[in-house]
């Protein structure tokens, strides 16, 4: 399911966030937006999942203006996996993954046998099956991460948004997080599209196939990791001085500042 994004501008008041950008995100893609902070990487995310409304442009989810989904069609569409998200801390984990049926069920309408089919498989991939009976305050930060994309693989949508996905976990749990995304992304490819928001180029270049460097809300380059993230480009829009090498694994650029 396509993403495209016609002359999107967008402003908080007077500053202008985004800024007439056009981009057009395939299916199949697993997609890193990254730039300095403040250069509208959030605010696309939520652009797009319909949180925000833009001020001139349009969204057009496969080939349909953003605008004429209700809030139920948009969320069985598109998924969002906010930054460290407020939850109801009293709620049992398994409560809250079913949470991602709703977009599906009709007034008045009980989860049926389809419906805990595919959240015990989200559940089965994501690991969590061990936390089901705790409560969403018991629980760590990089589990909650994994419930969290337990909930949104639930949710059944084929775009799938991620802001900030590692923020505020150690090193070991930012891969555990950014595999199985990875694992989640592969299962669900052929018509789906997942979009993270990330300030770590690293796990950008080592994960994605394609990133996008913002800067002050314009799309500064668009390519592959090994054409974006080079050490002229991020000298360019970050003013740092880095080296780029080839990562001695797996080949992607490896950022050393």
């Amino acid at each position: 399911m396509a993403i495209n994004i016609k002359d999107v501008s967008f402003n908080y008041g007077s500053p202008q966030i985004i800024k007439g950008i056009n981009l057009y995100l395939k299916p199949g893609q697993l997609v890193s937006l990254v730039g300095p902070n403040g250069a509208g990487k959030t605010t696309l995310l939520k652009l797009i999942c319909g949180t925000l409304k833009p001020t001139t442009g349009e969204i057009y989810i496969q080939d349909r203006p953003g605008e004429t989904f209700t809030k139920k069609e948009r969320a069985s569409k598109v998924s969002l996996v906010p930054q460290n998200p407020k939850l109801p801390e009293e709620m049992k984990v398994s409560d809250f993954v079913m949470l991602g049926r709703n977009p599906h069920l009709g007034l008045l309408e009980w989860e049926s046998a389809k419906d805990f089919q595919v959240a015990g498989e989200a559940i089965q991939l994501t690991e969590i099956g061990h936390l089901l009976e705790r409560k969403l305050g018991e629980i760590s930060g990089g589990e909650r991460q994994r419930v969290m994309l337990a909930l949104a693989m639930t949710q059944g949508s084929p775009i799938m948004l991620l802001d900030e996905p590692t923020a505020s976990l150690d090193i070991s749990h930012q891969m555990k997080v950014m595999k199985l995304i990875k694992k989640i992304h592969g299962q669900r490819r052929l018509n789906a599209v997942t979009v993270l928001a990330i300030h770590d180029l690293n796990i950008a270049a080592q994960f994605s196939d394609r990133v996008i460097l913002f800067s002050e809300g314009n799309v500064a380059i668009d390519g592959t990791p090994k054409q974006v993230l080079t050490k002229d480009n991020i000298k360019e829009i970050y003013g740092s001085q880095v080296t780029v090498m080839s990562h001695p694994e797996h080949g992607s650029p490896l950022i050393i500042s």
